[in-house]
């Protein structure tokens, strides 16, 4: 059996370092008579958006199978599992608390701590009410006050028994995917719309934020962003201009308003017309100190300039697809050195506080045969990667845990249930799980680490 190859004296390999998987709530849930309609059922009914023209209705059935789930979660032997709350679960359209649906992850986060596994729970992953949607969604400043409440509602119910707290998970996908390309719900389009969304998006965060570090001091509060490198297609000093915008727009616009309390320099190039509405106090409240950055990477991106009347922002760069390179189902390249460039230069460029990899692993087209799945190709890819972490470690990068995407093969958004990322393998007809490979192997990892400190 393949084996995960950190140096022996890597810091990962203590049980200092935290080690966990990761989900998230339309992805598993189903359920869907349980909760409020959210943008993505909107999203799934329409012609077109889903590949498969399949939805979250039933999903993996996690609501109904969550004791088994988490003694799967158990069974591998992690110290932590990352999980978010369905906002329109636990939210009427009222405004107020719905409290089944609510009782729900009081139920899972105290059978979780009775195990001893950490709890990390991310606030909003993408699923929006869509009454909310309706009044301008994430367009409309009041959105952000509106989860303000929901944020209220869920840290005054699950307190301090959440080890860690995320305020969003990637609102790049929100704002960028969501409201700029269209390609996620609720599917609208033009830059205007996706800046604006992102600005909103932010403003939540920080407003969430004050309410979770009164409510829960005992708890780690943060943000999840997601990173992907940006390499020049060339050396020409014209496609190493592309890149750093490419990077400013997708990348450090996120992260910059949270530990720098003001947005790129690539703002100054938007139109007048595509600018956000920042009023006053806004960065304040955006930039105030987080506890933990959570940073999910996949693949890196490769851009070159072009025309600024055929770029994809109208900002002179464009993205290059990558050719004859290893890549993984979902066409991504399979780069870890990227990964590595990638958190040693957050490193230098920022004052960061400590790092969790929220989010790393592959999509790959896995093949049940004799009851199991032997995903060779997903070993590789998380050896690959978790050696990446631990050679920014290495440099000095405070890096305190990983976690795997995910636990289980799930709904993949846009692309249906045609992607598989799990660890555990799902059959949606009879809802069975089977640990695939890789599970074996990340839980071998997991449960071989020493007590203690190792020396470097």
């Amino acid at each position: 059996m393949r084996t995960f190859n950190l140096p022996a004296n890597s810091l990962m390999r203590s049980k200092d370092f935290l080690f966990g998987v990761a989900t998230s709530s339309f992805q598993i849930e189903g359920d869907r008579k349980g909760r409020e309609t959210c943008i993505w059922d909107t999203f799934c009914a329409q012609s077109g958006k889903i590949s498969d023209n399949s939805n979250g209705d039933d999903a993996c059935r996690h609501i109904e199978k969550w004791k088994d789930d988490v003694e799967l979660i158990s069974s591998l032997g992690v110290d932590a599992y990352r999980l978010s709350i369905s906002w329109p679960r636990v939210m009427t359209s009222d405004g107020d608390v719905n409290e089944m649906g609510m009782q729900f992850y009081v139920n899972l986060v105290d059978e979780l701590v009775r195990r001893g596994i950490k709890v990390f729970v991310t606030l909003y992953h993408w699923d929006l009410p869509q009454h909310l949607e309706d009044n301008g969604g994430w367009l409309n400043r009041d959105t952000a006050y509106a989860f303000e409440k929901y944020a209220t509602a869920v840290a005054s119910t699950l307190g301090d028994k959440v080890y860690a707290y995320a305020t969003l998970n990637e609102p790049f996908c929100s704002a960028y995917l969501g409201y700029e390309l269209g390609v996620h719900a609720p599917g609208l389009t033009g830059v205007g719309r996706g800046r604006k969304a992102a600005h909103h998006l932010l403003l939540a965060h920080g407003l969430a934020l004050r309410v979770l570090r009164a409510t829960c001091p005992n708890s780690l509060h943060g943000i999840v962003l997601n990173f992907s490198t940006c390499h020049p297609a060339t050396n020409n000093e014209e496609d190493k201009i592309a890149a750093k915008l490419a990077d400013e727009y997708h990348n450090q616009w996120y992260l910059k308003p949270v530990i720098d309390g003001q947005y790129p320099s690539i703002i100054h190039q938007l139109r007048d017309v595509d600018r956000p509405d920042i009023e006053e106090g806004d960065m304040d409240i955006i930039s105030q100190p987080i506890d933990y950055l959570g940073i999910n990477y996949y693949t890196r991106t490769v851009y070159k300039a072009t025309p600024s009347d055929s770029a994809d922002v109208n900002f002179g760069f464009e993205i290059v697809e990558p050719t004859n390179t290893p890549l993984t189902a979902m066409g991504w390249e399979i780069t870890p050195d990227a990964f590595t460039e990638l958190l040693v230069n957050l490193h230098q460029q920022y004052a960061l506080p400590p790092i969790y990899i929220t989010e790393n692993g592959a999509a790959m087209d896995d093949e049940m045969i004799d009851g199991e799945v032997n995903d060779v190709d997903r070993i590789d890819y998380f050896n690959s990667h978790l050696n990446a972490v631990n050679v920014a470690i290495e440099a000095g990068v405070d890096i305190r845990g990983y976690f795997a995407w995910s636990l289980m093969d799930n709904f993949e958004w846009a692309l249906g249930y045609s992607k598989r990322f799990g660890i555990v393998h799902v059959d949606y007809d009879t809802q069975k799980r089977t640990l695939k490979q890789s599970a074996h192997v990340y839980s071998e990892l997991v449960k071989n680490r020493i007590n203690g400190t190792l020396a470097v």
